[in-house]
């Protein structure tokens, strides 16, 4: 098993980070990539040849250089991969079922802010279920995949944005502030539960840190949709959820073209 060191001068974000799995998705003989954004270096253990995996990752255009290349035994190699595999599909079961809870309980409830943070858990699990997907299947599908899920977050995301705007100029009800604590108090317990899987698989892969952070944001935005009930409790408005509900809309949208960009990209690079 070789274990090769890249120096990639222009990685430094999660999209390059993405943009290169992706590309080297279809090369066979690819055991582990371990990514450093800081340090922008990549670590590939693989048993296919250096030059394949050079030449893809040249075709990038992020200024890729070998910095080392060495023989390992098998019993150094990273994290098992189906280990991970089994700890994001019980993350991402989490998430769509929180999804389904914050939606249907956003309507009952009038509450923009439990919609949007709904949203928010469905492109947490669109995120996932990518991740899952890139291990096998064809780069056309993958690309077309990713380009349906950031079609659809976008789409739900602007409707959801029109529709705070309209409750803002009209008469709406006042949503309801015990339903926003309890269910956005539920979504907390189940956004804890899964960065506590995440921190005990000790991964450190970029891709189980990254989930980490997603996770841990989520926590943040629960917290705010819980204080949005507190606020709405306390002044009898419905703006706090609506100000919440606006600012978790970007924050979809904002992730939508990532992936909408992410996948663009990539078409024009294995094309």
């Amino acid at each position: 098993m070789n274990k090769t060191t890249f120096r990639i001068s222009k990685m430094d974000c999660p999209s390059e980070e993405a943009l290169i799995k992706m590309k080297l998705a279809n090369l066979s003989g690819i055991y582990s990539m371990s990514f450093d954004l800081t340090a922008r270096i990549l670590v590939v253990f693989h048993k296919s040849s250096l030059e394949s995996i050079f030449s893809e990752l040249n075709r990038l255009n992020l200024g890729t250089s070998v910095i080392d290349q060495t023989i390992v035994s098998d019993g150094i190699l990273p994290e098992n991969p189906s280990k991970q595999a089994k700890i994001l599909w019980l993350v991402l079961l989490i998430n769509f079922f929180l999804f389904i809870l914050e939606m249907a309980t956003g309507f009952l409830s009038h509450s923009m802010g439990l919609i949007a943070d709904s949203l928010d858990m469905l492109a947490d699990s669109l995120v996932y279920a990518l991740a899952l997907l890139v291990v096998g299947g064809s780069m056309s599908k993958k690309n077309l995949i990713a380009t349906i899920s950031g079609y659809l977050q976008m789409g739900l995301a602007v409707i959801g944005i029109l529709e705070v705007i309209r409750r803002f100029l009209g008469r709406e009800i006042t949503p309801d502030y015990t339903s926003m604590i309890v269910i956005s108090v539920l979504a907390l317990i189940g956004n804890a539960t899964c960065l506590i899987l995440l921190q005990k698989n000790k991964s450190h892969e970029s891709h189980m840190k990254a989930s980490m952070i997603f996770t841990s944001n989520d926590i943040i935005v629960n917290g705010g949709v819980i204080l949005a009930g507190v606020l709405v409790y306390l002044t009898e408005s419905k703006w706090p959820d609506l100000i919440v509900g606006s600012v978790v809309f970007i924050l979809v949208m904002q992730g939508a073209w990532r992936i909408l960009k992410l996948s663009s990209v990539n078409t024009s690079t294995s094309a």
